[in-house]
C-alpha cells in the first residue's frame, strides 16, 4: 500500500474570449489563466487488487462534500481509470478529497482535482510521464485540466489545451465572491452568441498591466465574454461587481462560466476588509493571492507496483 497528498488549486480567468466554434461543436478560446491560493486537499491511497475479482479495479471516492458525485460522474475517478486504462494497471485505489473549492463556480474544482490525480498517480506508480504528456491526458478529461496541471499563469487557447506558459502573477491580493448558485459550463457555452459579441478582451494588455504592477489601469482591460450569458441568468453578478468597484475594488470580473466574481486589491489589509463587508450578505467569500505553481505534491509519491 503506498500514499500521495497533493494540492489542488483552483484558478480564475483574467480574460476569457471566445474566437470561434469548431465543426465538433466545441469552442475555440483564448483565455490568460491564473492559479490562487484556494485549493483541495487530494488523497491517494492504492493496493493490489484481490486476484480473485473480475473486471475494472475499484475506485472509491470519499470527500467533505455532500454536492460532490461520489461516482463515475466524478472528474477525478475519470482521471484514475483513464492512467488504469492507458498503462494496464490493476489496483485498488481510494481517493480522498477535502474540498474548499466551491462547485460550480467557474474555479476548475472539479478539474484541478482531475489534475491532481494525474500527477498523483505519475509520482505514486512511478510511471514516468513528462508535463507535456499530463497535460495532453488532461485535455481527454476537460478543458481546464492541463492548465491546473501546470498553474501559475498561462494563456489557453485552442479548447484549453494549447498553454503558453508565461512569467507567474504571483501575490496579488482577490476578494472572491460566489453567489448562491451555481452555473452549468455547458450552458454558458451554448448560450453565447457570437455573432453579436460586444467585447474583445486583450490578454496581452491585461497581463502587462498586472506583471507591472498597474493595478489601477485594470478596470476596462479586463473581459469575460460568457459574462453576459450567466449574468442573463443571474443579474446579481452585475451586482456584486458593482459593489467590488463601489468598496474599493481596483477591478472586478467573473471567472470562467461563473458565477463566481473577484476583485482584484493592492494589498491584503485592503482585501480583507472588503471580504468582510461581502461576508454579511453572502457564505461563500474568499480572500486569496495568485499562485505560481500548479498541483504541487505534499507529501509521498514513493510507490511500487506490485
Amino acid at each position: 500500500m503506498a500514499e500521495i497528498k497533493l494540492k489542488a488549486p483552483g484558478k480564475i480567468n483574467w480574460t476569457l474570449d471566445v474566437i470561434g466554434k469548431r465543426a465538433d461543436g466545441y469552442h475555440q478560446v483564448e483565455m490568460l489563466m491564473q492559479s490562487i491560493d484556494l485549493w483541495d486537499e487530494v488523497i491517494l491511497r492504492d493496493s493490489p487488487s484481490n486476484p480473485r475479482s473480475t473486471g475494472a479495479p475499484d475506485i472509491h471516492i470519499r470527500g467533505n462534500s455532500d454536492k460532490m458525485p461520489l461516482d463515475e460522474g466524478n472528474l477525478a475517478v475519470k482521471a484514475a481509470r483513464l492512467v488504469m486504462d492507458r498503462f494496464e494497471i490493476s489496483r485498488e485505489l481510494e481517493i480522498k478529497i477535502e474540498k474548499n473549492i466551491p462547485m460550480e463556480a467557474g474555479l476548475a474544482g472539479g478539474s484541478t482535482n482531475a489534475a491532481a490525480v494525474l500527477v498523483g498517480l505519475n509520482a505514486l506508480w512511478h510511471l514516468g510521464l513528462s508535463i507535456s504528456e499530463l497535460t495532453e491526458m488532461g485535455t481527454e478529461l476537460g478543458a481546464d485540466v492541463p492548465f491546473c496541471v501546470i498553474g501559475g499563469t498561462a494563456v489557453a487557447r485552442g479548447i484549453g489545451e494549447e498553454l503558453q506558459a508565461l512569467t507567474p502573477l504571483k501575490g496579488i491580493w482577490l476578494v472572491l465572491v460566489k453567489p448562491p448558485f451555481g452555473m452549468s459550463t455547458v450552458a454558458a457555452y451554448q448560450g453565447l452568441n457570437l455573432k453579436s459579441k460586444t467585447i474583445y478582451p486583450d490578454w496581452k494588455l491585461a497581463y502587462e498591466l498586472l506583471k507591472s504592477g498597474r493595478l489601477s489601469e485594470l478596470h476596462r482591460n479586463l473581459g469575460n465574454v460568457l459574462e453576459s450569458v450567466t449574468e442573463a441568468c443571474h443579474p446579481e453578478i452585475g451586482t456584486i461587481k458593482n459593489d467590488m468597484i463601489q468598496v474599493g475594488a481596483l477591478a472586478s470580473s467573473m471567472t470562467g462560466s461563473g458565477p463566481t466574481v473577484f476583485g482584484i486589491f493592492p494589498n491584503f489589509e485592503a482585501a480583507h476588509k472588503v471580504a468582510k463587508k461581502f461576508m454579511l450578505h453572502y457564505e461563500q467569500v474568499y480572500t486569496v493571492s495568485t499562485l505560481d505553481k500548479g498541483v504541487d505534491i505534499i507529501e509521498g509519491g514513493f510507490g511500487t507496483i506490485d
